[in-house]
């Protein structure tokens, strides 16, 4: 029985086998630079002017009974809501119900004033611009 049949497949199979690992390092690199770049660019993004965190702040601290903070992060219907909850209850003051509800859309503006302004800026992005959470 000859062993140059077995010599010759196993020289198949070694030179095989140091393909697959010089193959997977080249992906191993290459995931691992593309991570590095991707993290790169989510860093500036996240900290880039379109992360609008201290001015929906600002605002919904201030303007936060119109809406304004909602239709800075472009959540108009929300936005909307709070603005017509504050209208509104202009004309229901008059059978004292809009005395009430009047401070509603005021406190929740201050309120998420207030957790905009104490996020990071990462943590807002996520939560607020990537995620779209709108409330609170």
């Amino acid at each position: 029985m000859s062993t140059e049949g077995y010599d010759s497949s196993k020289d198949g199979f070694d030179s095989a086998k140091e393909a697959a690992k010089e193959t997977f390092e080249n992906v191993k690199d290459t995931a691992e630079e593309a991570a590095k770049d991707f993290n790169n660019e989510y860093q500036k993004f996240a900290n880039s002017k379109d992360n609008k965190r201290v001015l929906a702040g600002i605002m919904g601290i201030v303007f936060g009974g119109l809406g304004v903070h909602k239709f800075i992060l472009g959540y108009t219907n929300e936005g909307i809501i709070l603005a017509a909850i504050f209208v509104l209850s202009f004309p229901l003051m008059c059978i004292i119900i809009g005395a009430f509800t009047i401070y509603i859309p005021i406190i929740i503006g201050f309120i998420e004033g207030i957790i905009y302004l104490t996020k990071s800026e990462e943590e807002f992005y996520e939560t607020y611009q990537a995620n779209k959470k709108a409330w609170f």
